[in-house]
């Protein structure tokens, strides 16, 4: 079945509101580069249309009807929001959900260091990456610093045009024969991206060298990383001590910009998975009053197995949801299995799009194109279809015929062929409650590099998908 390309579909006024979405898009993951900027970017965005925190509904004894909406933040990472339907909460709701996690590097609890007048930070990778590909591209760091007095430092470095930017150094290809003959996996070692942060040594003190201790040889040893820590003390307030309780993120420097002659691809980091976040929260506040109840996930730690508190393995999902049953004063525990089992989902996660430079990764008939709306996934995992929810047909029909309904344009596809791998999203963990789940989202070329590239259109049509899900489902 060969798919249409969706740019011909549309007028002059949606082609201007695909501008503007993905206008806003770009913004968006150029700003927002780690969870917590996700989060709180996210929550200004939604009091501003009425969602209101759960637990202050809580403390407030507030009873919730038709058409309240609330929201739930676990840890500044993950995020629930709700928009109350006029249907039972037992009979179900429509849920979309997403991950605001991307591959990156972390700092290191102990990560700075001197060598030979360089100063470093020790990270280590997070999520499936091609370590490679992140040697001499400028970097930034975002992320916190909890200090022992309570306060927590914000750092965020190398966006602006007058922030330094920071970078892993390689091989000259003079001296590479030995590195160009390991496989591309050893090329760089994890052990190895370090980060280069500063090279100009501390001033001297004015003291009678023959008189020096052996601290403060080693001290002299270690100006580069004095002068560092200077830097951090002055601007920061940060001792070499706080990076105990430090929670930094190396990332791609730089904004996300429009790609192609024609400006019909976005480029930038991070679009695994909030090239599919962003529509499922603007789909949230576009549908403004919903029959069943409208739920949309935006969830952490899904590059490393949706893992810890925030992440979906938690019970952060189905603690919130019996909040919600009993703010509405309909609690109980049979109630709440009963209306996660007559939930849909759709798990909004992104799929591979079909490279032709690489054509025999991918099997053409099933795979994903770039410009022919939004994908639908029955099934990831890994060859035998391990690791999967396998979507039943019954569900999939239903789909169809409310996306024929608002003309959403949609393609069904596969990672990749069968045997070379495979991947995995949040799907099957909400289906253990017995739900309806099938994945849907953008289709994404470079995915998990520092720079993807994704279609406008695809972005915007799936857009409308969610709208779509949202108020027929």
């Amino acid at each position: 079945m060969d798919n249409k390309c969706v740019w011909n579909k549309y007028n002059a006024t949606q082609l201007k509101e695909l501008e503007s979405f993905t206008s806003d898009y770009i913004n968006f993951i150029s700003e927002c580069k780690t969870e917590r900027e996700c989060v709180e970017k996210i929550v200004n965005d939604i009091e501003k249309e009425g969602y209101i925190d759960i637990n202050n509904a809580i403390k407030a004894g507030k009873k919730l009807k038709a058409g309240d909406k609330v929201y739930s933040v676990k840890m500044n990472k993950s995020i629930i929001m709700m928009n109350v339907g006029s249907d039972k909460l037992e009979d179900g709701v429509n849920i979309l959900g997403a991950h605001i996690d991307s591959p990156r590097l972390d700092v290191k609890a102990n990560p700075l260091y001197e060598d030979s007048g360089i100063a470093y930070l020790d990270t280590h990778y997070y999520g499936g990456i091609k370590k490679y590909q992140w040697v001499t591209i400028p970097l930034a760091i975002h992320g916190v610093v909890a200090k022992k007095d309570g306060t927590t430092a914000i750092i965020n470095l190398g966006e602006e045009d007058t922030d330094p930017v920071f970078f892993i150094s390689d091989l000259l290809i003079h001296l590479s024969q030995e590195q160009l003959e390991k496989k591309a996996a050893k090329v760089i070692e994890g052990e190895a991206l370090d980060i280069i942060i500063g090279n100009k040594p501390a001033a001297k003190d004015d003291k009678n060298t023959k008189a020096k201790t052996i601290k403060e040889d080693k001290e002299e040893k270690e100006a580069v990383k004095k002068s560092v820590l200077d830097i951090l003390k002055k601007y920061y307030d940060i001792e070499e001590e706080d990076f105990l309780s430090a929670e930094l993120e190396i990332v791609p420097a730089g904004k996300a910009r429009e790609a192609g002659l024609d400006r019909s691809m976005v480029l930038g980091y991070g679009q695994d998975d909030r090239v599919c976040a962003f529509p499922s929260y603007k789909s949230m506040l576009k549908v403004k009053k919903v029959k069943r109840t409208a739920v949309c996930i935006l969830t952490d730690k899904e590059e490393i197995g949706s893992v810890g508190a925030t992440g979906m393995q938690s019970q952060l999902f189905e603690n919130v949801m019996a909040e919600l049953l009993n703010l509405c004063d309909d609690y109980s525990e049979i109630k709440l299995k009963r209306m996660l089992a007559n939930s849909n989902m759709l798990s909004s996660d992104v799929s591979s799009a079909f490279d032709p430079s690489y054509a025999s990764s991918f099997d053409k008939k099933n795979v994903a194109y770039l410009g022919k709306g939004m994908v639908l996934c029955k099934f990831t995992g890994s060859r035998g279809k391990s690791g999967s929810n396998d979507a039943n047909a019954e569900y999939l029909g239903s789909l169809r015929s409310i996306f024929a309904k608002d003309n959403v344009d949609f393609q069904l596809a596969e990672l990749g062929k069968v045997d070379l791998g495979g991947g995995g999203t949040i799907a099957y963990m909400l289906a253990k409650y017995g739900m309806n789940v099938i994945d849907c989202g953008v289709a994404v070329l470079n995915m998990h590099a520092p720079y993807e590239a994704t279609s406008k259109a695809d972005i915007y049509e799936t857009y409308r998908g969610y709208i779509s899900f949202l108020k027929n489902m």
